[in-house]
């Protein structure tokens, strides 16, 4: 556990400093990456840590994916279809998580609701994002294609906890087992 909160004090540190300018981005986006084995402490640490960024003048908001991702579901369209298939054939795994994923990712649904809450946020002084729960994403997709739509979209500091690897500067690979994708322009620590 020590080292998931050396970790988020080298967080707060880099968030205080701000982004270099540099040739990857200036967007206000973090990931405190650790290990997949480390999901139940992060979890366990995220309270203590949400006080102690209001306690240093933050305003904090907690956008869970798995949350927002059921509530995509059982809003969608679909959901009365997917039950009934998923009653005549409960085992066809691909061929229903095809259909969860293309709900979240087609329309944008799950994208659009993180947009409002940094749009809600933009005006806002000290405001931050925490996105918890990545692995509610598996097995429907990466977080890194919701990242790459949010460049030239926030000013609000936007922290990921990321169950994964960090296999370079820019290099992470999710809950690791996925291969690892290098399309991140984000500020990684840990890992």
């Amino acid at each position: 556990m020590s080292s998931l909160n050396n970790n988020f004090s080298e967080l707060l540190d880099r968030i205080r400093r701000g982004r270099d300018l540099s040739h990857a981005s200036f967007e206000p986006i973090y990931y405190l990456v650790f290990p997949p084995s480390e999901i139940l402490e992060a979890k366990r640490a995220l309270p203590a840590w949400s006080a102690r960024l209001r306690n240093d003048g933050w305003d904090v908001r907690r956008f869970s994916i798995a949350e927002e991702i059921d509530e995509v579901f059982r809003k969608a369209p679909l959901r009365r279809i997917w039950l009934a298939e998923d009653r005549k054939a409960p085992t066809a795994w691909l061929k229903t998580n095809q259909s969860l994923a293309n709900t979240l990712v087609t329309n944008g649904a799950l994208q659009k609701r993180l947009e409002s809450v940094l749009q809600e946020l933009a005006t806002r002084t000290n405001a931050i994002v925490l996105i918890t729960d990545l692995e509610a994403l598996h097995p429907y997709m990466r977080i890194g294609a919701v990242e790459s739509q949010l460049y030239g979209q926030t000013k609000v500091p936007t922290v990921f906890f990321y169950p994964g690897e960090r296999t370079g500067k820019t290099r992470l690979k999710f809950l690791g087992f996925y291969p690892e994708d290098g399309n991140y322009r984000s500020v990684h620590v840990g890992g």
